[in-house]
């Protein structure tokens, strides 16, 4: 076997070891290889979501139903518009906040710190997902349903629900994650392999919840 031959082979074989090992061929976890292609995946589906919403709220006939009549919650007998919907937004943008700060402190592996942030996180998004729920409560006693709604376009309902939804099952699913991985990390799990990438990992999928409520928040609540 020629020299060059022989290097092909032995260049062929690292790469089939390499791959059979899972190693990090680019030098980045899979993990966060995997989060990326999902996160890449739910962006078109939330795309998708927002321009049929679009869509829908231009084509149809009916007049649109508004965000300050719809979303008012009334305090001290007065009605304030979009207080709830503020509300829940700061308690999302302040959970990316701590998330950040566990994944700062997963760099040092101070597992205390790293539990202590992703409990926080978690109880933030917890109690998004409980005003969202409170939300939901309050506009189907008022009579909005996916088939109709006493301010206008029948549309408004199905939109909501199935894009709030949909947003509000990532926030449950990510209050999970994180618990599951803040316990696991407490209990010395990654304490073997000192690897901590898992919060980095968790962190970006929150982030990206944070990130489509922008946009959810924007096209219903303030168009």
């Amino acid at each position: 076997m020629s020299g060059e031959s022989l290097t092909l082979s032995q260049h062929g074989q690292t790469v089939v070891d390499d791959w059979s090992a899972h190693k990090e061929t680019f030098h980045v976890p899979w993990g966060k290889v995997m989060m990326w292609i999902f996160l890449v995946s739910d962006t078109f589906i939330f795309s998708c979501f927002l321009v049929g919403y679009m869509n829908v709220r231009r084509t149809t006939t009916d007049p649109w139903p508004y965000p300050s009549e719809v979303f008012a919650l009334e305090l001290f007998g007065v009605n304030v518009p979009l207080i709830l919907i503020a509300i829940m937004t700061f308690i999302l943008i302040t959970s990316s906040g701590t998330m950040a700060l566990a994944v700062r402190y997963a760099h040092f592996k101070d597992k205390k710190k790293i539990f202590m942030l992703m409990a926080i996180t978690a109880a933030f998004g917890a109690s998004f997902v409980g005003m969202q729920a409170f939300e939901w409560t309050k506009l189907i006693s008022e009579g909005v349903r996916p088939w109709g709604n006493p301010w206008g376009a029948p549309q408004f309902g199905s939109v909501f629900f199935m894009v709030t939804g949909f947003h509000g099952l990532h926030v449950t699913c990510g209050v999970i994650y994180l618990l599951i991985v803040a316990t696991k990390i407490l209990k010395g799990h990654y304490d073997k392999s000192g690897d901590y990438s898992i919060v980095e990992i968790a962190g970006l999928y929150w982030h990206f919840v944070d990130l489509v409520w922008v946009f959810i928040f924007a096209f219903f609540y303030l168009w």
